[in-house]
């Protein structure tokens, strides 16, 4: 014999208990079936707000029943041909004029007992069971139907009774050994007292009173029908990533349901365990998937440690603390039979080794009620200030990590630990189990889904990680850098296993967020339509919405911007920039980001702000991290004024030099940024910082070669006016080289804890003399490198190489 089960939305229409139907008759020729079914979605709900309605006093109950009664009739008017519907109309009608008469008699008491609505709860699954075995006998199937108050016998808590195995097995075995049909249909989720009083199973009661009838009758294969095809190694709507799991067994399956994984509730699984029946769980929709098979096998050809991963929201946590705890027994006992007398559910239990305290979750529900319990009970001892009152937390969650292989698999609890760690999700209290088969966590709610995602990265998508990117700044490295992403994805998922989104972008005028990622081709489009830009609302929104391996991507020249980069890495996301302001200004902020770095295990990355896509910073890391030492530091920083001074030949005005590279990109829009030298000065700052000395700006010596009219001028026009008026000046400099067969250079200089910048002429001997074009270069002099130089050359300015920089950046944070 074999039991089927059928819920959820497989019983919500007459099209769905139509697909049941298809899926017995199949089932035909198989043998003799036990079909447990369900209430018809959503009545079960409506049930309980009629009887709260009538209990209350309000009239609306009778609204509520009007509800159900039209939702029946339609389903029988859908579901029968004409000629069948007035009995079976007729039938319904008296059993929902029984509901009308007993929530009559609540509304006129004005009271709501829990024996009154497991009454009223149980007419959902009573009328729809009853309408299921009638199509199955319109179909030409020997069916039956069986009131499953005849057969389960419970104590009389009502609301979540307890069964009786003894008896129900004995009335089981009794009836199904004398009757010669070939399908019987139960309610699911009702029973009675052995006076016969209704009572109900609790959650997941349907599932469980299938398992109960199954065990009783040693059925082949318990199966139950859902709107999902299986199991999954996590909520799937959670985590989008989310697998099937084929095969799991019987600890596991409660492991993960006990954790929130609602496809199945732990007390359906025990009965059948008990006799090893396999639980077979299926798509009532898809029932060509193959499902998830629940039985004694523990997944040994699996390749991970890890089975799936669940989580339960909306939890408390309590811990119990104090010296007076130390070495006196009998604690632990009086809090949990506190607990008891409150009927709270522990969910989780841990215990400091010192003996000194011991926390549990519970659902946060409970929790007012459990402080009140709690501190009743220790009273005396908290009077005595033995121990402290009972602590209580809430908006917490616990994440459990569950599978048979972990016992085995060393390195488990470190992969779990780091994946959160790294993604600066805080762990409250660990549980694990003897068997080591769960590892639990109490992390806060709004991290939950963040957590799940992690953990489950970390174990069944490698190597394929995914990174949530936030860009601020899209203008030309910025859109240069979307246009790489664009075009490197199907490489970096392919070659990196990195997939890399773009989450949200951001210009001065708009901002926009993707609801998965931004379709990046369109990105423009999206951003003309977005919303104004509010940096604080910008940051806000990054961190509300919580993504896992998230950078911040910051292509802009903002001090504003600069100033967030605290907040983002205080919560594990990474930052990515090529603005130099942050890096550059006071010592003590500098500082305090790459300290935050550090102690929320997130990247700052910086490479660009100094020689573009060049090597200059990771070079000098490298150096730093392997315990060489820096001497000196030499070089040309600056490609736009290398532009302008390799250029600045053959009679070219320098005015006319400055507004090609202005024109070609080569400069900031007020070319003064660039020639001031004030750009050059930060990061020759950032390159003896990176080597570890402690400096400021101020302390840099800045050898202008602007006269002080030009620098000073109101506007960009009157700069340029103001190189006309000293095209002499520049004239002569030029000159003056020219006549000792120099070049000019505008170099940066750090050595002996001192640094400085200025225009210097160059001999044909020295590495500088030949760069050419926007080239930057970079000599470091440092123990190992003491007689020649370490050199970085290469492109040190335009949009392409910075975009090329920063998408380094980001990589180096994924990896």
């Amino acid at each position: 014999m074999q039991v089927l089960k059928f819920g959820g939305t497989s019983m919500g229409s007459a099209q769905a208990i139509d697909q049941v139907c298809n899926i017995i008759q199949h089932k035909k020729p198989q043998g003799r079936f036990i079909i447990v079914a369900s209430a018809m979605s959503g009545i079960t709900d409506k049930l309980i707000q009629c009887g709260q309605l009538a209990g209350q006093g309000q009239e609306q109950y009778k609204d509520v029943l009007q509800e159900i009664e039209n939702k029946h009739l339609e389903t029988i008017r859908t579901l029968f041909p004409i000629t069948a519907q007035s009995g079976l109309i007729s039938q319904v009608k008296k059993r929902l004029n029984t509901l009308d008469t007993l929530c009559d008699g609540i509304f006129q008491v004005g009271e709501l007992s829990s024996r009154s609505l497991d009454k009223i709860m149980s007419f959902g699954e009573l009328v729809s069971s009853y309408l299921l075995a009638e199509k199955l006998r319109s179909n030409g199937l020997n069916a039956v139907w069986k009131d499953s108050r005849e057969l389960i016998v419970t104590d009389n808590v009502f609301g979540n009774a307890a069964v009786n195995f003894i008896a129900t097995n004995h009335q089981a075995n009794q009836y199904f050994q004398q009757e010669t049909a070939d399908y019987f249909v139960l309610p699911g989720f009702v029973a009675a007292t052995s006076e016969g009083e209704t009572t109900t199973l609790g959650r997941g009661g349907s599932d469980y009173t299938a398992a109960i009838v199954a065990a009783a009758v040693n059925a082949e294969v318990l199966d139950i029908w859902t709107d999902v095809s299986g199991m999954m190694t996590a909520d799937p709507r959670l985590v989008s990533q989310a697998i099937p799991i084929a095969h799991i067994s019987y600890e596991e399956a409660m492991e993960l349901s006990h954790f929130g994984a609602k496809v199945i509730y732990p007390p359906t699984i025990q009965p059948v365990m008990n006799k090893r029946i396999p639980i077979w769980i299926k798509n009532t929709f898809a029932p060509d998937d193959y499902g998830t098979l629940i039985h004694t096998q523990d997944g040994n050809n699996r390749s991970y440690p890890v089975t799936g991963i669940s989580g339960i929201q909306k939890i408390a946590l309590l811990t119990l603390e104090g010296s007076g705890m130390v070495g006196i027994p009998g604690f632990s006992k009086r809090l949990f039979e506190a607990l008891l007398l409150e009927k709270i559910n522990v969910i989780l239990i841990t215990q400091s080794s010192s003996e000194h305290s011991i926390t549990v979750g519970i659902h946060e529900a409970d929790m007012l009620k459990a402080k009140t319990a709690v501190d009743s009970e220790f009273s005396q001892e908290i009077l005595e200030k033995r121990i402290e009152p009972l602590s209580v937390e809430r908006d917490m969650a616990i994440v459990a990590v569950v599978g048979d292989k972990m016992k085995n698999h060393h390195g488990t609890s470190g992969k779990v630990f780091a994946a959160l760690g790294r993604n600066a999700v805080n762990i409250r209290a660990i549980a694990q189990g003897s068997t080591e088969k769960n590892i639990s966590v109490v992390i806060n709610k709004n991290d939950v889904k963040k957590a799940l995602n992690v953990i489950h990265e970390a174990f069944f998508e490698t190597p394929l990680k995914q990174v949530n990117v936030f860009i601020a700044g899209v203008g030309n490295v910025g859109g240069k850098l979307i246009e790489q992403l664009n075009q490197q994805h199907s490489y970096l998922m392919n070659e990196l296993g990195l997939h890399i989104r773009v989450a949200g972008i951001a210009n001065s005028r708009k901002m926009a967020f993707g609801h998965e990622s931004i379709n990046l081709p369109e990105w423009k489009v999206l951003l003309e339509n977005g919303e104004a830009t509010d940096m604080k609302a910008f940051v806000q929104k990054i961190k509300s919405l919580n993504l896992r391996n998230s950078v911040f991507v910051d292509n802009t020249a903002s001090a504003e911007v600069a100033a967030v980069y605290g907040e983002f890495l205080q919560h594990g996301i990474s930052v990515v920039t090529c603005n130099k302001i942050a890096c550059s200004s006071d010592y003590s902020y500098y500082k305090s980001l790459k300290d935050l770095a550090r102690k929320f295990n997130a990247s700052f990355l910086f490479e660009t702000n100094v020689g573009a896509g060049l090597p200059v910073i990771n070079t000098l890391n490298d150096l730093i991290r392997s315990g060489d030492k820096v001497n000196s530091i030499e070089a040309v920083l600056s490609g736009s004024l290398n532009f302008v001074f390799n250029n600045f030949v053959n009679g070219a005005s320098f005015r006319e030099v400055v507004k090609a590279a202005q024109d070609e990109g080569y400069t900031e829009p007020d070319p003064r940024i660039d020639l001031s030298g004030v750009d050059v000065m930060r990061k020759i700052l950032i390159l003896a910082r990176e080597s570890g000395v402690v400096m400021e700006l101020d302390d840099i010596t800045n050898h202008s070669f602007l006269p002080a009219e030009a620098l000073n001028a109101p506007s960009v026009d009157a700069f340029y006016e103001q190189l006309d008026v000293h095209a002499d000046h520049f004239l002569q400099l030029r000159k003056q080289a020219d006549a000792e067969g120099k070049r000019l250079k505008f170099v940066a200089k750090y050595e002996n804890g001192k640094a400085s910048v200025g225009l210097q002429s160059i001999a044909p001997d020295h590495p500088f003399f030949n760069l050419l074009g926007k080239d930057n270069i970079v000599l470091y002099t440092t123990n190992r490198y003491s007689q020649q130089p370490l050199i970085v050359k290469g492109a040190g300015a335009g949009a392409d190489v910075t975009a090329s920089g920063i998408f380094a950046d980001i990589i180096r944070s994924a990896r």
